[in-house]
């Protein structure tokens, strides 16, 4: 008899189990991937004004910097501790230059294996870049 309980008893939790495979839609009854987006998507977005010292970015996706001087520092999270974090940079200032340090690892652009500890954006050159985390270091699209 004790074995039938526990049989009754099992038989219910196994098809309640998750398997972690889950895919949500948004705005779509048949998703493709773990979240499927028919439609816009909308991110956060932040400005962040220079200081005296390094200004930390550690909020929103899209990033407006207004540097006060020139060479002002904005520094991005370390990549090992947010792996697989994007953020959209562009220094919305027309003449002052704006320096991107990271916390932990190197700044790569795209399809360069040489990292740099810093890299700077200015009118004409880096304006705008994408920077992803491989959870080691920064990549950087511009």
């Amino acid at each position: 008899m004790n074995k039938l309980k526990l049989i009754l008893i099992l038989i219910p939790s196994l098809f309640a189990v998750n398997f972690g495979f889950s895919q949500v839609g948004i705005n779509t009854t048949t998703p493709l991937s773990t979240l499927d987006i028919n439609g816009n998507l909308s991110v956060k977005t932040v400005t962040l004004t220079g200081s005296g010292s390094a200004t930390l970015i550690n909020d929103g996706v899209y990033i407006s910097i207004v540097p006060q001087a020139t060479d002002q520092e904005f520094r991005l999270p370390s990549p090992i501790s947010f792996p697989g974090r994007i953020y959209i940079i562009r220094n919305i200032q027309n003449s002052i230059t704006a320096k991107l340090t990271t916390t932990a690892g190197l700044l790569f652009p795209k399809g360069s294996t040489t990292g740099s500890t810093q890299i700077y954006m200015y009118e004409g050159n880096r304006r705008s870049v994408i920077v992803v985390s491989d959870g080691s270091n920064w990549t950087y699209f511009d």
